[in-house]
């Protein structure tokens, strides 16, 4: 049996085969590999958890509002740059390409919304906010090329720039090498290394030196399908007065987040505490709303001196995400990191407990159907939530296998229906939406295997269990 360092000396050897890769990304991979080998990860200590104070992590209520004066906010706003994450495929919603090219509403797709919302910044304030894309090699071809974003808005008011997450080899667990060296040559072959190699990428692709250049301070980054995250004057004029160098929003957990990641005071530091650190015994502590209230919207604001100095200093080792696969029938490994553990290595690193309306990620077809329906209102790029929404929380929503892909989806909606005043739907079997439904309070609908259920047009359901015509 090989010990860890005859494996990662042979890994390295294997290394120098894969051309189709720069030394930075071979470089960056072995470091990856060399601390999970070594075993190097800190266990959390649960007794020296605390909860974080409105100081560490700040209730946006607190915050100062932003600036009334145009010049002032034009100040501000010329600090700063946008960067979406956006190397992810629609490939759990069917889809081929790139998720941000999902058409979310009126026709616009989650890309066409971002560019939107910052042209209307840019014209309102005569400010010069960019738009960085960051791509992985899965992505970077849909994104880039003739009649997708960049081509589209070649004539817009905004800078749009795109650069490449590493590309990382799968590592196959048998023996330890990289998986294009043992007959996977493809794109399965190879791996995105998670949304916490966004510092060194933006310092790799000169991104970082450029932006930096030209003055620009603070970097706002975001999930593209996240269609909350929005520029937020607000925090970003908190963040220049208190100099914080990072920030993360948080936002108030119910049960459907009981598994993500949570911002904890450790030994005088604010860190990010995620599922997979927690010790057995403690999972469903970590779970409970009553204990960890708060959890990571991904929307994270960091400032761009202090990314190039952590990262000419190589500071920010981020906890390893190993994540096993089985691909061809090989067992393969990825060793990922995320952005929102890099908040340690910060100074002034704090959370902003912001409103739940700026966490509206779009990971499924109920999501979809939520930001379709008369709930969002679209103006200037931005969904808004509709007024005439009394419940703060939105309708849970569950729909069967029949509606998982966006094409199937989209065929058994007429129209989509209203549902201002559901609170929760769940749909199985093969049913089929008329126009202008009105769905209100808990409603159930279920088709008999085999059989077709149509609701028809105008139909109006409200606190109803339909297992036929007959019900409606």
């Amino acid at each position: 049996m090989a010990t860890d360092s005859e494996k990662l000396s042979k890994l390295q050897s294997a290394m120098a085969e894969l051309t189709q890769i720069s030394e930075k990304e071979k470089s960056g991979f072995i470091n990856l590999v060399s601390r999970y080998l070594s075993g190097e990860e800190e266990r959390i200590e649960w007794s020296k958890i605390r909860t974080p104070t409105d100081e560490v992590v700040v209730p946006y209520d607190a915050l100062a509002p932003a600036p009334e004066d145009i010049a002032e906010t034009k100040k501000l706003l010329d600090k700063l740059v946008v960067l979406k994450l956006n190397g992810g495929l629609g490939t759990t919603m069917g889809c081929t390409g790139p998720k941000s090219v999902i058409e979310v509403r009126n026709g616009f797709t989650f890309l066409d919304l971002i560019v939107v919302q910052i042209e209307f910044l840019n014209k309102k304030y005569g400010c010069n906010v960019p738009l960085l894309l960051m791509n992985s090699f899965n992505t970077h071809d849909d994104t880039s090329k003739a009649n997708t974003i960049v081509e589209k808005y070649s004539n817009s008011s905004i800078d749009i720039h795109t650069f490449n997450q590493s590309q990382y080899p799968r590592i196959v667990a048998e023996d330890f090498m990289p998986f294009p060296l043992k007959g996977q040559a493809g794109k399965d072959g190879w791996y995105p290394p998670g949304h916490g190699d966004v510092f060194s990428s933006l310092m790799n692709s000169g991104k970082l030196d450029a932006l930096l250049s030209k003055g620009k301070e603070y970097v706002f980054v975001a999930n593209s399908d996240n269609l909350g995250a929005i520029v937020d004057l607000k925090i970003l004029n908190h963040l220049v007065n208190n100099q914080n160098e990072y920030c993360m929003e948080v936002t108030p957990k119910t049960l459907a987040d009981v598994k993500g990641g949570t911002l904890i005071s450790y030994e005088g530091r604010v860190q990010l505490l995620e599922i997979a650190q927690v010790p057995d015994q403690h999972v469903n502590e970590f779970k409970s709303i009553e204990k960890f209230k708060i959890f990571n919207t991904n929307n994270l604001w960091l400032n761009l001196k202090a990314v190039k100095r952590l990262v000419d200093a190589s500071s920010l080792k981020m906890e390893i995400i190993p994540n096993p696969k089985e691909v061809d029938g090989v067992k393969v490994l990825q060793l990922e990191t995320a952005a929102g553990a890099a908040i340690r290595f910060f100074d002034h690193a704090i959370g902003i407990n912001v409103p739940r309306s700026r966490f509206l990620p779009v990971k499924a077809t109920s999501d979809l159907l939520l930001v379709q329906s008369d709930l969002y209102t679209l103006v200037d790029g931005f969904v808004t939530r509709n007024k005439e929404r009394t419940n703060p929380a939105n309708p849970s929503i569950e729909l069967g296998p029949e509606f998982k892909k966006v094409g199937n989806f989209l065929t058994h909606f007429k129209s989509i229906p209203s549902i201002v005043e559901l609170d929760s739907l769940k749909v199985s079997g093969d049913v089929w939406f008329g126009s202008n439904v009105v769905l209100k309070g808990n409603v159930i609908i279920t088709a008999k295997e085999g059989t077709k259920l149509e609701i028809p047009d105008g139909a109006v359901l409200e606190n109803k269990v339909i297992n036929g015509p007959g019900d409606i």
